[in-house]
């Protein structure tokens, strides 16, 4: 086993590259540690992986903002066992020793991400199970259908805006904006949906001086969020927080939303992006998609390996001294779970060009008890609006050579910064409000038979529509005004109270038949 950082902080620093060396512009920096951010790390992260994978194996040490020494995760095995091992490996940042010798201050870059809040991503054991419990409840009151109809609403009414220019940019116009529509509704707050909400929600991890106020202002909007519900609950997920029996305080409400909020949110930005750029510079991507050899979820699921929307997640905590990886973990030391890395490790996946469609064993919303909760919703939120964007505009066609695409990265991930894209003009199409968000309550009639068996999407041997439906379309089937397509009935619609029984109606029939009628 190796032993530990040589570089710690407050010690007597290793060598350092001079400025004059060329070695001083690639990310080395304290203890010949490579830095994790910076523009090495930003430009070309799979070749710091690869980097790091060479020189170190599947755990290698690196330097976070201020060159705070933490250990990056890249082999696949050794992340599951980080996160499906709370006991050796807490999510509890209080246990950072940078922290407690005070290395790390409380205004640093990376604030936001490692500060501990009243969550249940900080939380270990029983606290974790109750607030843990309290979101994964009030994510199973979410109509998962009224989400995809959202989706498909929000998505058209993005097009609108710009479906008559024949020019987008779809990062800024349309993936950055799609997630953070359908997430403020959600959570019970669309009014607060609006530039400023999504430039923060974006700045606030990427490490940035302005990092903590872009969290104040988010958490501020959140905090009038629950201060409202508390007085008028409503069906949407602030109020089933609010409410839930596990009774949480505004304070752990306020943050469990805020978590909910951007977890979703850069998740779903991101790899609705990603989507979108596989299609329009991977000529059989694109093929495979159009010609429905692959389906959207199938397309989202193969970006999930290549292009995860998080490509690490800081941090986990050593609990003591400990192994892993053929290092010497020391009690307190940082540790990040390595998504990117682990979803292209040779030992898992030895050609990085195989197909890996119905293959769910990637770590793009990481793994054990700290799970991504709200995965489902984002899945949804990513299949249904490129599918939208797809049927809406299916002649677009990148606007720029695939060259010029350009990143902006942070210790959490990379997203596009542009992605311009040409098409054919056409005309605007029609839009209403959509429908609340929670599960439908309507009141049971008299010709209502309830079952305790709980249904899932109906199987297309038993579909009785008459009118042809797109067999490449993920999004739920509504009518024009957006409303859920009502099923086919012989009679022309479900009655609404009881009508004439078998019994009566064969009666009936008799008597006419007697009387000569």
């Amino acid at each position: 086993m190796t032993t530990p950082f040589h570089y710690e902080p407050g010690a007597a620093p290793g060598p350092v590259p001079p400025p004059g060396c060329p070695a001083h512009g690639l990310g080395v920096g304290p203890g010949g540690l490579r830095r994790f951010y910076g523009p090495e790390a930003e430009r070309d992260p799979h070749g710091l992986y690869e980097k790091l994978r060479a020189e170190h194996g599947t755990v290698a040490p690196v330097l976070l903002h201020g060159d705070v020494p933490a250990w990056l995760v890249l082999g696949h095995s050794e992340n599951l066992h980080m996160t499906r091992t709370p006991s050796q490996f807490s999510r509890d940042s209080r246990r950072w020793r940078a922290l407690q010798d005070g290395s790390v201050a409380p205004d640093h870059p990376l604030a936001p991400i490692f500060t501990w809040q009243p969550v249940c991503v900080f939380a270990d054991g029983a606290t974790h199970e109750r607030l843990r419990g309290a979101v994964t409840d009030s994510m199973g009151r979410i109509d998962t259908r009224g989400v995809r109809r959202h989706v498909n609403r929000y998505s058209n009414r993005l097009v609108n805006d710009f479906c008559q220019q024949g020019r987008v940019d779809l990062v800024s116009q349309f993936a950055e904006r799609l997630p953070m529509m359908v997430m403020c509704a959600i959570l019970g707050m669309p009014e607060e949906y609006n530039d400023r909400m999504v430039q923060a929600a974006r700045d606030m991890t990427r490490g940035t001086a302005t990092a903590v106020a872009s969290n104040a202002y988010v958490l501020d909007a959140l905090t009038r969020l629950v201060q409202r519900r508390r007085r008028e609950p409503a069906e949407d997920f602030a109020t089933w927080l609010v409410e839930h029996p596990a009774g949480l305080n505004d304070q752990e409400v306020s943050e469990h939303l805020r978590l909910v909020l951007i977890a979703s949110y850069e998740a779903t930005a991101n790899l609705i992006a990603n989507v979108l750029r596989m299609v329009l510079t991977d000529p059989r991507f694109r093929a495979r998609l159009s010609g429905g050899h692959m389906t959207v979820p199938e397309a989202v699921e193969q970006t999930l390996w290549d292009e995860p929307p998080f490509t690490a997640v800081f941090g986990r905590w050593a609990v003591g001294d400990t192994e892993l990886g053929g290092k010497q973990i020391k009690a307190g030391d940082a540790l990040i779970v390595g998504i990117a890395p682990a979803n292209t490790d040779p030992v898992v996946r030895p050609d990085l060009g195989a197909d890996m469609a119905g293959n769910r064993a990637h770590l793009a919303f990481s793994g054990g008890p700290h799970e991504c909760p709200g995965q489902d919703i984002g899945r949804a939120i990513a299949d249904v609006g490129v599918d939208a964007l797809l049927m809406r505009l299916p002649d677009l066609e990148l606007a720029v050579e695939e060259s010029e695409l350009s990143w902006v990265g942070n210790i959490m991930g990379r997203h596009l910064v542009e992605l311009p894209a040409d098409f054919a003009s056409r005309p605007p199409q029609d839009d209403k409000e959509p429908p609340s968000m929670g599960r439908p309550n309507t009141p049971r009639q008299d010709w209502e038979v309830q079952s305790t068996v709980r249904h899932t999407a109906p199987t297309p041997g038993r579909a009785t529509a008459t009118a042809p439906m797109s067999t490449t379309s993920t999004a739920t089937a509504v009518d024009e005004s957006g409303s859920p397509a009502a099923a086919p009935s012989a009679v022309g619609g479900i009655p609404q109270q009881r009508g004439e029984s078998a019994p009566a109606r064969l009666w009936r029939a008799v008597s006419r038949w007697w009387s000569g009628n």
